[in-house]
């Protein structure tokens, strides 16, 4: 996974705070979630920060987030499926935020069993394709969570069937391009579905190699996409 310049090393608790919010509510601002969902950040090897337990777009500047220990019980309040998150930083030294949240081209296909494929540069941040998870139910005891972790790997992110997603970055801001990544991606694995039936469109994919070079953070393309997701916020 490559990294960013997001965050800092060290950064005072209410700046990682901040971050949080933002992504929170930027989601739901470019249709990429809605009432359910929960974002949070590494804070370091031993806990993490996540949002506060309400709809994401509906977060105040400055509202509290909680600080999780990645090992033990969830503190009171804080929402049952942040254990996926618990489980995810447990494995994954690299992964510096995480997202969970519903966007409905990706709901969509998981209902088929499909994740998107790679057909275009986005696709290739989740080479070969996302993983899925399949199980409709919440996530909500540990026994499930570490499965979500497991079937998650060294990837970006693992799709829930019928149950929205989970995505990871080496930082909460890269986390929620990751986010924005998947649905674009999820949008054009549907509309090439839609044409599958007519002969003279022949659907192609980038070989690993074209996939491979394209999975790339230079260019400032993570910062970018920040910078528009989060355009107008509060904070």
């Amino acid at each position: 996974m490559s990294t960013t310049s997001f965050g800092a090393p060290g950064e005072p608790e209410d700046a990682t705070a901040v971050r949080v919010r933002k992504a929170a509510r930027a989601l739901p601002r470019h249709d990429l979630g809605h009432a359910y969902g929960h974002v949070s950040a590494r804070l370091d090897a031993d806990s993490f920060l996540v949002c506060p337990p309400k709809p994401m777009g509906l977060i105040e500047p400055g509202e509290p987030c909680t600080v999780v220990p990645v090992d033990g019980p969830l503190p009171d309040g804080v929402l049952g499926e942040v254990r996926m998150h618990q489980q995810i930083y447990k494995r994954r030294p690299d992964v510096g935020g995480v997202i969970r949240t519903f966007v409905h081209s990706v709901l969509t296909l998981s209902t088929m069993r499909r994740t998107p494929k790679v057909r275009h540069g986005f696709g290739a941040y989740f080479r070969p394709q996302a993983a899925l998870w399949d199980d409709p139910l919440l996530v909500r005891n540990d026994e499930a969570a570490a499965g979500v972790a497991d079937t998650l790997g060294e990837g970006r992110a693992v799709v829930l069937r019928g149950n929205g997603l989970v995505a990871c970055g080496t930082s909460v801001e890269e986390a929620a391009v990751m986010v924005f990544y998947l649905d674009q991606a999820a949008r054009t694995e549907l509309s090439v579905l839609a044409c599958a039936a007519n002969p003279d469109i022949e659907p192609v994919e980038f070989t690993p190699e074209q996939a491979e070079a394209r999975d790339t953070s230079s260019g400032m393309i993570f910062e970018r996409m920040w910078d528009y997701l989060t355009d107008g916020d509060p904070e």
